[in-house]
C-alpha cells in the first residue's frame, strides 16, 4: 500500500484538529507506519525528516514537509509568510513580497 505524503498532511491535520491527538503520538504512529513491510512510501527519509521537524521544532507539519524538502535539495531557502519555520535552524526562511 502506497503512503503517499500528502495523506499523511491531512491525516496530522485530522488528528490535531479534529481528535486533539498530541504532536508526540501523531509523529510516533507516522514512524511505526513507515516501518510496516505492507507500507510504501515514495521517500521515507524525507517523510521521517518532516516528521522530525514537526515534533521537535513544533511547526505545522505542512512547514515541516517543506524544510525536510529544502534540506534534501540543498537548496536550504524557503519563501514562506509563516514565521514558525525561523525556529528551523537548517535553513532560512525569505518572506516573500507582497503583491
Amino acid at each position: 500500500m502506497l503512503l503517499a505524503h500528502f495523506v499523511v498532511a491531512e491525516t496530522v491535520d485530522v488528528l490535531e484538529s479534529l481528535y486533539g491527538t498530541r504532536r508526540e503520538q501523531i509523529a510516533q504512529a507516522i514512524r511505526s507506519l513507515v516501518t510496516f513491510d505492507s507500507i510504501v512510501c515514495v521517500d521515507p527519509a524525507l517523510l521521517l525528516r518532516a516528521v522530525e521537524v514537526y515534533e521537535t521544532d513544533r511547526i505545522d507539519f505542512a512547514e515541516a514537509y517543506l524544510v525536510a524538502c529544502a534540506e534534501t535539495t540543498g537548496i536550504g531557502r524557503v519563501a514562506s509568510f509563516n514565521r514558525s519555520i525561523d525556529r528551523v535552524n537548517t535553513i532560512e526562511r525569505v518572506e516573500p513580497p507582497t503583491i
